[in-house]
């Protein structure tokens, strides 16, 4: 069968994003996320992935989650170039720079009397998960340790699922001896809301622009 035979020849070719509308897409997508994690740190609980390492060493040193999240993502770009191009590397940092000054500079402006943990933690999950499909529907993502799953499998066949919940398994593992049990339940509970969003909503066939 031919290519021909394959793509229909009527059908047109995916869309690329104008530069304006990356940088409202990364803008937004960020600025989502700044907000989650300001609601995730205020309760004290964690996330996972390299944000929750972030967030865990922020809790021990006393360093601001931007500054920690900025530094850790730093190994993890040569991977993103590796594995995904100049384009995807260079608005990932974009949305890692972002992000940090984001969440630095939003907390005296966004206090929050209350907020039962629970709640939160759904809420923080929903906040991230829009925000991760805005950057990854901006061809962007946050960087860290799923660049880093999705290399090693092309260099040695680990899946990548498989590095990403060892990975997770570590941080909600160092959690417990930095807060509270109660409280890593309830972040694991944030966790799965932000993977159930992103399972759910985040498919190439509903969205083809690039």
């Amino acid at each position: 069968m031919s290519s021909t035979d394959t793509l229909p020849t009527d059908e047109p070719a995916p869309n690329r994003h104008s530069i304006l509308a990356d940088a409202q897409g990364i803008l937004f997508g960020s600025g989502m996320a700044a907000a989650a994690l300001t609601i995730l740190t205020h309760m004290g609980l964690v996330t996972g992935q390299t944000a929750g390492l972030a967030v865990l060493l922020s809790y021990v040193t006393g360093y601001g989650f931007g500054a920690v999240f900025f530094v850790v993502n730093l190994p993890f770009y040569w991977f993103g170039y590796r594995r995904m191009g100049l384009r995807f590397t260079l608005k990932t940092f974009a949305a890692v720079g972002l992000l940090s000054a984001f969440s630095t500079l939003l907390p005296p402006y966004f206090q929050i009397a209350y907020l039962e943990p629970g709640v939160g933690a759904v809420i923080f999950g929903m906040m991230t998960g829009a925000g991760l499909l805005a950057l990854f529907r901006h061809g962007a993502s946050l960087g860290g340790v799923g660049i880093l799953a999705l290399y090693l499998q092309d260099s040695t066949g680990f899946r990548a699922g498989y590095t990403q919940l060892l990975f997770d398994a570590c941080v909600f593992g160092l959690a417990f001896a930095v807060i509270d049990a109660p409280l890593v339940l309830y972040s694991m509970l944030g966790s799965l809301v932000v993977n159930l969003t992103i399972a759910i909503n985040h498919r190439r066939d509903w969205y083809v622009a690039t």
